[in-house]
């Protein structure tokens, strides 16, 4: 890949940025060093790796790789037999101690966990804890052993303590006799060359005995050593000397464990800098909503819903882009400010982040080719100090792109041939177009002339483009509009500026007659265009209506063919019980039968045997009476029905209140209670004499009505991007005692990607309500993980 053509596309901007969320060295050297590759399977395999990291960061949030050094230079030294030092052991133990957290980070919550392309690297990392457990438990800090490091150096330490507390109480025995102080210039106790020392008059120096270390700048002040602690000095001195000795002795014991464990500790920080490289991918990528573009080696670009990562994600609006396939050449015309050089950019710069593995900002199902090289020229090229014009810097450019370019190829153009004489220029253009597009290499160019444009329409595999104007408010639109030649709309935008007609009228009369059909053909063309899209717009949501109708219509089947079924089988279980009884009472008579036959039978038992028999057959008739019974005409059918109205439903025998109104075939849902069931208006009485508990308690203020009018229309999506935490919390609270109150089953949370803070305060906040069933993120197709879908219990 040419470099020039990486600073053209502004390719370093975005790996400067990138390198900003990588947390170790060496981490932001590979960010830095990131640059394309033609290699598809090592692209494919860059991209899946840093996909799956997204997925793992929308999953369980972020993980810091904070603490990651670089530990060669110690291991070379441990390799030569040499021990380290204090800070060196710290820096190895922060190393292990991010791997133990970066493993544990990627430990599957569950044994059935699917695994991805990153889980052998973290199975491979090893954290050896007991070492590091053991360097934190000799070592405090940089400049402190641990008392508890060895059984000797805890006793010289002791030793060093109670020859201090020695010295400290003979010095303060001296400080506080009235003759000694007399002496003294000030009335401490100093060090001088880690020994203990009292500040002493130079005229008295003759007074106290002892070794003289230091003087004053001025002279007049002696440090001397009391001869009753010199001895005390020296031992102090000499366990000094000795807590050294053991403190090297302890750092080797630490140095050679480590040295154990070499290998495993240049792989752990390899693997973490690829892991620290590879999140800071998947963070930037979080940033703008990137995924990971499907991949081809025909040459084909589709890119939905792009948008260029340097610009304002607010702002910024998305395009859809083609090249390849249908046509190899694109020609983007239109105003200018109208969103062109945006386009080329954003197909150049898209393309160079995938093949470098990272994700784009862009809708799913995108496609980029695998180019081996990429040309651009793009921008004011003028060059002064070579003497040359815009003209001669872009032709200098154009002849090195027509020599280094091959099938394998991207051409991006802006402004081709402009600069210079619009007839030249025009036809140069042409040709460099037309050598090109017979060398089958794909190519994109934006321009004003209105011969390039014929060109495209003119010749199979080059297809006319234009970055859509609004003529009305005189601002571009920024949509990319594949199929159709674009307009300058000079004259449009003259005469919306105050232009005078009779100039505007004057100016159309001196260019020719086919230019002006031309000019005419291209705005029929866009006014076709835009009705087509109205009416398309139109037709897809009269689908969407009738898939909607379409689902509610299998819904109801489904519950009519379950109900159904339910009926059966309950009837077929009650024939069970009815023969087994019958069967069971016909046993016990033939028994009784038979067993009077051959005894004189009890005339009384025999009756009551009868009786019971009797009685049972009569309460089954009872039964089937009851069952075959119609219920009885009802002539009291509502004839008006308002929502709130008390009613009786006749076959449940039950009181209850108007939910809904009745639909075409007079069905409608009555509240009875906890039960909210569906019955039809034949089936209700209206009760004009009393009025619903919810009529009673809301009577005074009309906040019934208010509240079911609210339950009713109830929306099943709350929209939450663009809220802070507090306010999205406020707004969500109510909404789901709303869906709640209108009893639907579940309800649909849009809070987007972003950082991912707002999702997880919605997430907090469902644990906490105890009519919430369960919460999940949205599937593949429901808005990913900027949804989160709730059910009600």
């Amino acid at each position: 890949m040419n470099q020039k053509v990486l600073k053209t596309l502004e390719y370093n901007k975005i790996i400067t940025q990138l390198a900003a969320h990588a947390a170790s060295e060496k981490a932001k050297e590979l960010c830095l060093s990131l640059t394309p590759s033609d290699d598809k399977e090592a692209i494919e395999t860059a991209l899946m790796q840093t996909d799956h990291a997204l997925s793992r960061i929308y999953k369980k949030g972020s993980v810091s790789f904070s603490g990651i050094h670089d530990v060669g230079a110690s291991i070379k030294r441990l390799e030569i037999g040499a021990s380290l030092s204090i800070p060196e052991l710290l820096r190895i133990t922060s190393l292990l101690e991010a791997a133990k957290r970066v493993k544990a980070y990627g430990r599957n919550d569950r044994d059935d966990s699917p695994r991805d392309s990153l889980s052998a690297m973290f199975d491979e990392l090893e954290p050896l804890t007991p070492l590091s457990d053991e360097i934190r438990r000799c070592i405090i800090s940089e400049e402190e052993i641990s008392d508890d490091a060895s059984s000797t150096l805890k006793s010289i330490r002791r030793s060093i303590r109670s020859i201090n507390d020695k010295i400290h109480a003979q010095m303060s025995s001296m400080l506080s006799s009235t003759t000694i102080r007399g002496y003294l210039q000030d009335a401490v106790v100093t060090m001088r060359d880690g020994r203990y020392c009292l500040p002493v008059k130079a005229e008295a120096k003759g007074q106290i005995t002892g070794m003289i270390h230091d003087q004053s700048s001025t002279g007049s002040t002696l440090f001397i050593e009391p001869m009753a602690v010199v001895n005390l000095n020296n031992d102090l001195r000499e366990k000094f000397l000795k807590e050294q000795e053991e403190i090297e002795v302890i750092l080797t014991g630490l140095s050679n464990r480590v040295a154990e464990y070499i290998p495993q500790i240049q792989t752990d920080y390899e693997l973490l800098t690829r892991l620290d490289f590879i999140f800071a991918k998947a963070a930037y990528a979080l940033e703008y909503n990137g995924i990971a573009p499907v991949l081809n080696e025909n040459g084909i670009i589709h890119i939905k819903k792009g948008r260029h990562p340097l610009l304002d994600k607010k702002k910024v609006v998305p395009i859809d882009i083609r090249l390849g396939g249908e046509f190899d050449q694109l020609v983007i015309t239109g105003p200018n400010t109208g969103g062109k050089t945006v386009s080329l950019k954003t197909v150049g710069l898209l393309t160079l982040m995938g093949q470098s593995g990272m994700l784009i900002p862009a809708a799913d199902q995108s496609q980029i080719a695998v180019f081996h090289n990429i040309f651009a020229d793009i921008g004011d090229e003028q060059s002064i100090e070579q003497s040359l014009s815009t003209f001669s810097s872009h032709m200098t450019n154009i002849t090195n792109i027509l020599a280094d370019a091959d099938g394998c190829s991207l051409v991006l153009f802006d402004e081709l041939c402009s600069g210079t004489d619009p007839a030249e220029g025009a036809a140069l253009a042409i040709s460099i177009l037309t050598y090109f597009h017979n060398h089958h290499i794909h190519t994109m160019a934006t321009t004003h002339y209105s011969e390039i444009k014929i060109y495209a329409l003119s010749t199979p595999g080059v297809e006319n483009a234009c970055c859509e104007f609004d003529v009305e408010t005189l601002s571009p639109t920024y949509r990319l509009l594949i199929g159709i030649p674009g307009k300058s709309n000079a004259f449009a935008i003259s005469k919306k500026l105050g232009l005078s007609d009779y100039i505007i009228e004057d100016a159309k009369k001196r260019i020719t007659e086919n230019e002006q059909n031309f000019e005419d053909l291209i705005a029929d063309l866009e006014t076709s265009r835009r009705t087509i899209e109205r009416e398309q717009l139109e037709i897809n949501q009269y689908k969407s209506e009738i898939e909607g109708l379409k689902k509610r219509l299998e819904e109801k089947q489904e519950k009519l063919e379950n109900r159904r079924e339910d009926i059966i089988r309950k009837a077929n279980e009650e024939a069970a019980i009815i023969l087994k009884e019958a069967k069971d009472t016909a046993d016990a008579a033939i028994r009784n039968f038979n067993r009077y036959g051959k005894t004189t039978p009890d005339i009384s038992e025999m009756e009551r045997e009868r009786s019971k028999i009797r009685k049972k057959m009569s309460e089954n008739d009872a039964k089937l009476a009851a069952n075959k019974k119609s219920a009885p005409a009802n002539n009291h059918v509502p004839k008006k029905l308002k929502i709130g109205d008390s009613v009786k439903v006749l076959s449940m025998n039950l009181k209850g209140t108007v939910h809904t109104l009745p639909d075409n075939k007079g069905n409608l849902f009555v509240q009875m209670g906890i039960l909210r069931s569906q019955v039809n208006i034949r089936d209700l009485v209206l009760l004009e004499d009393e009025t619903s508990p919810a009529s009673k308690k809301f009577a005074k203020t009309g906040a019934g009505k208010l509240k079911m009018s609210k339950s009713i229309s109830v929306s099943t999506e709350i929209n939450l991007i663009g809220k802070t935490v507090d306010e999205a919390i406020a707004l969500l609270d109510k909404y789901l005692d709303d869906a709640y109150l209108a009893h639907l089953p579940s309800v649909r949370i849009v809070h987007g990607k972003g950082t991912g803070a707002l999702r997880r305060a919605v997430q907090a906040h469902l644990k906490t309500l105890k009519y919430i069933k369960s919460y999940h993120l949205g599937e593949f197709g429901e808005g990913d993980a900027g949804v989160t879908i709730a059910e009600f219990k």
